[in-house]
């Protein structure tokens, strides 16, 4: 499979900066944590509203989230996936 000129460019830059590369693959874990969580609600058939419900917050709350996942708490993890009826699985590469 060939690379896109985005990931081209990506490659690039990281090969050019180390902070670059730091800093990409750290963003880039955030934004598959939000994508895993937003998936995984959505795969059950469930809105942000409903997880808010079971989680006694907002709506808004969730949304962060979903869509800015850095800084989240891995018992926060654990709880958004409790009330979906699922466990948080982690892994050290």
């Amino acid at each position: 499979m060939s690379k896109d000129d985005l990931e081209i460019f990506i490659d690039q830059k990281k090969a050019e900066s180390p902070e670059f590369a730091d800093n990409f693959e750290e963003g880039y874990l955030n934004f598959k944590i939000g994508v895993i969580l937003r998936q995984a609600r959505e795969n059950m058939g469930a809105t942000q509203a409903d997880v808010a419900e079971k989680l006694n917050t907002t709506k808004s709350v969730i949304s962060r989230m979903e869509n800015h996942a850095e800084d989240i708490k891995l018992s926060t993890l654990t709880k958004y996936a409790k009330a979906l009826g699922k466990k948080v699985k982690l892994e050290i590469q």
